[in-house]
């Protein structure tokens, strides 16, 4: 269920939004209700609210200024505005408020608008989770083969992933170059990390490749040579494959999550 807060100073409305919305039918619950921006910033702070449908104009902090104030808070907001106010309520596209709507409200284009506040807060989630696996979760302990308790042969193979990792590697290369069999380099390798070889270079380039995708400095196609794909077509492949979406979408996530804590 999605926590909603009303922040409305004139009672009728918020009354009528409160017992004439079927919150239920958008999988929502009106957690909570204010009746000015003071009131709506303390409510803010105490419930944490997924949406906070509100005002524009209130005694004592308006809702605008609630919105600044209050900015960071993880919430979508609609804001609601009388038509001599629709001007004002303009202010709201420098809060990155995507929805507002006029009074009197209209209870389909409020579902409407709902569903699709739901839907930013699920993208929002989505790009959370994805940019706190940090690659699916490599063990931090096979990051820092130095001090991994590995056996000689993995050590050596996790050194040469986190220092060369954008080129070419392959088992059969890399057993000639130590003198032992490819199969034993993936015995040892499985056996120490509990990932094959080519599962654990291809984490830990998707790892950097999330890395260079947040800064922003690269084109897409460019993070993918960087981190040793040169085809783009397999690069998009393994990406989706361990992140969950194409390289492209999760840059465009990122900037709207920029946007949105700004």
């Amino acid at each position: 269920m999605y926590r909603v807060l009303l922040v409305e100073d004139e009672d009728i409305i918020r009354r009528g939004l409160l017992f004439a919305v079927d919150w239920l039918r958008s999988d929502c619950v009106v957690v909570g209700e204010a009746v000015d921006g003071a009131d709506g910033l303390q409510k803010i702070a105490e419930l944490m609210p997924d949406i906070v449908i509100t005002d524009v104009k209130m005694p004592y902090l308006d809702g605008l200024e609630m919105l600044e104030q209050s900015r960071g808070s993880g919430y979508e907001a609609i804001i609601l505005s009388g038509y001599d106010e629709f001007s004002y309520a303009k202010k709201a596209i420098s809060l990155d408020v995507a929805e507002y709507l006029l009074k009197p409200v209209d209870f389909e284009a409020l579902y409407e608008t709902l569903e699709r506040a739901k839907e930013r807060l699920r993208q929002r989630a989505d790009l959370k989770k994805l940019t706190q696996t940090r690659s699916e979760g490599l063990p931090e302990r096979l990051l820092h083969p130095e001090t991994a308790r590995v056996g000689k042969y993995t050590g050596k193979l996790l050194r040469r992933i986190r220092s060369h990792y954008a080129e070419k590697l392959s088992l059969r290369d890399l057993g000639d170059e130590y003198g032992v069999s490819e199969a034993y380099l993936h015995k040892c390798f499985k056996q120490d990390t509990n990932y094959t070889f080519n599962d654990f270079l291809n984490r830990y380039r998707i790892m950097r490749a999330v890395e260079l995708l947040k800064a922003g400095e690269k084109k897409v196609y460019e993070v993918g040579a960087c981190v040793g794909f040169q085809d783009y077509k397999y690069f998009t492949l393994v990406f989706k494959k361990y992140v969950g979406c194409a390289p492209g979408k999760f840059r465009a996530q990122q900037y709207e999550a920029g946007a949105d804590e700004t």
